[in-house]
């Protein structure tokens, strides 16, 4: 498994490394993302939706668990925050399996239904306040993309 970790210092930044990201997205790519509230996951999201070309505003969808995004490619934005376990029947596996891009919040949750291919982001906040993003991937390919993209954030 590769791994990159990279050191976010503004909201803008996030959601610059959420573009960068996105440019290199391809159909049924799940993105599984943990970390504290207010780490920047809302935040990247917003980022992938931008280079995605998606017009609407991205928030958090905790209450609704899934949000849909129309843009070049649809964007399946879930928040299973309030979902115990995956044995509760919402079928999100479903959406995984669609030709468009997926992001889940708080994963962990769930994370007997992701796929193989995943890409795991883990995020941090710091003694100074800077994100900490941990990228890992078994996607080689998604990955060596990313390092020769993602130059000025890495650690």
């Amino acid at each position: 498994m590769d791994k990159l970790n990279l050191i976010i210092k503004t909201e803008d930044q996030m959601i610059h490394l959420g573009e960068l990201i996105g440019s290199i997205c391809y159909p049924k790519i799940v993105f599984a993302m943990n970390g504290n509230l207010g780490a920047g996951k809302t935040t990247l999201t917003k980022g992938l939706g931008k280079a995605l070309g998606i017009k609407r505003t991205i928030n958090s969808p905790t209450f609704t668990i899934m949000k849909v995004y129309e843009g070049t490619m649809p964007l399946y934005h879930l928040d299973v925050y309030r979902i115990e376990n995956s044995d509760s029947d919402f079928e999100l596996e479903e959406y995984f399996d669609l030709d468009g891009v997926s992001v889940v919040e708080w994963a962990d949750n769930i994370s007997d239904l992701l796929p193989n291919n995943t890409i795991y982001l883990h995020f941090t906040i710091n003694e100074v306040g800077n994100r900490l993003v941990e990228i890992t991937s078994t996607d080689k390919e998604f990955m060596e993309k990313l390092e020769s993209i993602v130059g000025e954030y890495l650690c």
